[in-house]
């Protein structure tokens, strides 16, 4: 086998399908979307498949990096349009949930694939021996599970199961293709019940929906101790039953429950009768706008969010349950500390974090090897699945496997056997890091193994306890190896401060003298929220408007110093980039972005201009735009509207569109790779014989008639009350700064002209009452204040 994949046909264009077929095009495959014909529309039969595909790209969150990505996805029926898969690499099935249709389709399928071309189902929990009864040798070799999770661009775990027959060459294959080309955490699972994830997932959610009734806890204080305190979405355990749908989670539960008599924990997957009782009233979640929580309206017409009470079945507004001992260990910024703190608290809070990691890590050891083979599997499988911080073993391995052991036997959940053979033979942790490569026990060969597929991985976590070259209170200098300095930020939000930017010129100095270059990268969903509001909030309403000078040159000295350092400086960012964050990225050599990375610059919204060198980088790019021949007004004029509206892309790709990011710049499919694929390219520059780059004194801005033009629109949404006195003189700065000031006459100006324009607007905006407002607004909430 040689198996190569470049075009695919997904079967089933609902939910599911046409969202897969969306990503499928993100990852620049060729795709055909096929579906049922429309019964009652002769003319257009595929009027339902075109219907769906435009709801999914409607949708939000977008499936799709860009919208015209759309234009990779041809639509069709089953009727007309079968023969069309003969031309595929992949078929994925995403059709109804039963079996005698999925069969009968790849019956069908049987007479037009091309023999050794891929076929899978996205089945999530039918057996795929099941499904692939009856059908040719060649169709079963050539057949397994690839079980996405709904929404497949978000959610990163793919599950891919073998068929009793499927030919052994394919499961490395797709494991490999998963991750690189589909940028999915891709986990080899068993043909079992629920697979991996759904299977430990919903098992910790019956067993909480069952154990309710004897909880002194409503259903706002289980979400309080499930969620991010203990390294959870902020959905946490009921708003996450709501988002999936209580259809959905009561499906798996049933299928388990029918398929697993013999299962230690059978009867939890039973279906309690509050639950039965909600899916009658239709309370099926965010599907039916109701189920355990709902969103409603007071007689002022403000919205509240309602939770249901489990006892009377009514809904009402209820208040946070309070755990007094819980505030200071909240403050433990280190998820492994914290949990140590949180199972050791004596309250009720404690106690069922106690009893819930008892069981359900009891639950964990006793499907190993029934749903796979290794902890590091059963751990990818429910990080990447159910968004936790910590799979159940690097949960069990932060508590301490053996004290963890002692308390679940005190609970009467005692671990597997193979725990206690574990730390017979003296492994008294699940992983070990070995200089910054994860190994981990295999109960099967009863020892460590490297834990596979990590070789183009970079973790930090890893890394500092060996390769720490510096650190303060808000930054920390890490070895990558090969010579490449990482510097990591680790403030609240990533907010660059003080501490940052010290630790950022430390970073750069080192890296001058020992290091070929610099890559600056974090793992968190945050890379950097921008500058410290709290530092700029202080002294502009003190009016230490010196100091406030000083710490705006320091940052915009902080971002050049990316660009004109001499050594190579890669920024890595994933997640959040705002701001100051955005600032940073637009200055350095190159940005390896993840897919996944939402930048813009946002100052606007807190009554500023962009001052950290955003608003000139954008005027030096216009200007090379100028010269490439591209129409100068509309330009200037898209660019002003972006930074105006603090709008924010919603994806790497989208972030080239609006020229935040350059072609030039790179983007991280497999998001795990970004720090190594940043690494390889300061390597790359270096090797190539770098060679700093030096202040531009050729930046070319129109003046006053690029200032004409962008002022027009300004003043005509003033006058028509669309926007407030102090947006218009926020709007007004920004068109000052980007169009190079008050010059007569289109001409070429310095990059520090642009800095001392972009300083003196932000100082003077610093200075306004509603610009301290709006500042003070966002560090109470988190959201920006319209005025």
């Amino acid at each position: 086998m040689n198996p190569k994949i470049n075009k695919v046909a997904v079967l089933g264009s609902g939910i599911m399908g046409s969202r897969l077929a969306c990503h499928f095009a993100n990852c620049g495959l060729e795709v055909l979307l096929l579906d049922m014909p429309d019964p009652g529309d002769g003319n257009s039969p595929n009027n339902l498949v075109n219907k769906a595909l435009a709801a999914a790209v409607a949708s939000k969150p977008s499936p799709l990096y860009l919208d015209r990505l759309a234009g990779k996805i041809q639509t069709g029926n089953f009727s007309d349009d079968l023969p069309k898969v003969a031309d595929c690499d992949w078929i994925i099935e995403a059709i109804v949930e039963q079996l005698e249709p999925k069969q009968d389709l790849y019956r069908r399928l049987e007479e037009h694939r091309k023999p050794g071309s891929l076929v899978s189902t996205n089945t999530s929990g039918i057996p795929v021996a099941d499904l692939c009864q009856g059908r040719s040798d060649d169709f079963q070799r050539n057949f397994c599970g690839t079980h996405f999770f709904n929404p497949p661009r978000y959610l990163q775990l793919l599950e891919i199961i073998p068929g009793p027959k499927t030919e052994a060459a394919w499961i490395p294959y797709l494991l490999q293709f998963g991750r690189h080309r589909l940028g999915k955490v891709a986990v080899q699972a068993k043909d079992s019940p629920a697979f991996i994830a759904n299977r430990i997932g919903v098992f910790g959610i019956m067993t909480l929906l069952h154990s309710m009734a004897k909880l002194d806890l409503d259903i706002t204080a289980v979400d309080q101790l499930t969620g991010p305190l203990i390294g959870r979405p902020k959905s946490a355990t009921f708003r996450t039953c709501d988002v999936v749908g209580l259809d959905t989670l009561v499906k798996v539960a049933q299928g388990v429950h029918q398929r697993c008599p013999d299962d230690e924990y059978h009867e939890l997957f039973a279906i309690p009768d509050f639950l039965q009782k909600m899916l009658s009233e239709g309370l099926l979640g965010d599907k039916t706008k109701q189920g355990f929580y709902r969103k409603t309206k007071d007689a002022s017409g403000a919205k509240k969010i309602e939770a249901l009470d489990l006892r009377t079945g009514e809904y009402s507004v209820q208040s946070k349950t309070k755990f007094p001992l819980l505030d200071p260990i909240k403050q433990e910024s280190d998820l492994r500390k914290r949990i140590k703190g949180l199972i050791q608290m004596p309250d009720k809070g404690g106690e069922f974090l106690r009893q819930s990691f008892a069981r359900n890590l009891r639950y964990a050891s006793l499907r190993i090897p029934e749903i796979c083979e290794t902890p590091y599997e059963m751990d990818e499988a429910m990080e990447a699945g159910f968004g936790w911080e910590l799979g159940p073993y690097a949960l069990w391995d932060a508590i301490g496997v053996r004290e963890m052991g002692q308390l679940m036997t005190l609970y009467g959940e005692a671990p597997a056997p193979w725990v206690q053979s574990m730390l017979d033979a003296g492994f008294d942790s699940f992983y070990e890091n070995r200089e910054g490569e994860l190994w981990c026990y295999h109960p099967g060969q009863g020892c460590r193994v490297k834990v596979p597929h990590r070789d183009r991985i970079v973790d930090l976590h890893l890394l500092k306890p060996t390769r720490l070259v510096w650190s303060n209170s808000g930054c920390s200098l890490i070895d990558l190896g090969q010579g490449v300095l990482n510097v990591e930020f680790h403030t609240k939000m990533n907010a660059i401060g003080g501490e940052v930017i010290a630790g950022f010129r430390k970073g750069v100095e080192l890296a001058e003298k020992d290091f070929a270059g610099l890559v600056v990268s974090n793992h968190s969903s945050v890379f950097s929220a921008g500058a410290n509001l709290g530092m700029v909030f202080m002294l502009a309403a003190e009016q230490e408007y010196e100091e406030l000078d000083m710490a705006v040159r320091a940052f915009q000295s902080f971002t050049m110093l990316a660009r004109l350092s001499k050594v190579p400086v890669i920024v890595a960012p994933k997640g959040l980039t705002l701001g100051g964050g955005c600032e940073l990225s637009m200055h350095a050599d190159g940005i390896q972005a993840a897919a996944e990375t939402y930048v813009g610059l946002v100052e606007v919204g807190v009554g500023v201009i962009p001052g950290g060198g955003g608003t000139k980088e954008f005027a030096v790019r216009l200007s090379d735009r100028y010269r490439q021949g591209d129409v100068e007004y509309n330009a200037l004029s898209q660019v002003y509207m972006n930074i105006a509206t603090a709008k924010v892309a919603t994806s790497a790709m989208e972030a080239k569109a609006m020229g935040i990011f350059r072609d030039s710049d790179r983007i991280s499919l497999f998001e795990a790779q970004r720090i190594a694929q940043a690494r390889d390219w300061v390597l790359e520059l270096a090797q190539a014989g770098y060679t700093p780059p030096t202040q531009r004194q050729d930046v070319r801005v129109p003046g006053k008639a690029g200032m004409a033009l962008l002022l027009a629109g300004v003043n005509g949404m003033h006058m028509g009350n669309y926007i407030s006195d102090h947006d218009r003189l926020i709007a007004n700065k920004l068109a000052y700064v980007l169009c190079g000031g008050d010059l007569s006459y289109p001409q070429l100006v310095s990059e520090q002209y642009l800095l001392d324009l972009e300083r003196e607007a932000f100082l003077s905006l610093c200075g306004e009452r509603k610009t301290l407002e709006r500042i003070q607004h966002m560090l109470k909430t988190g959201k920006a204040l319209r005025n």
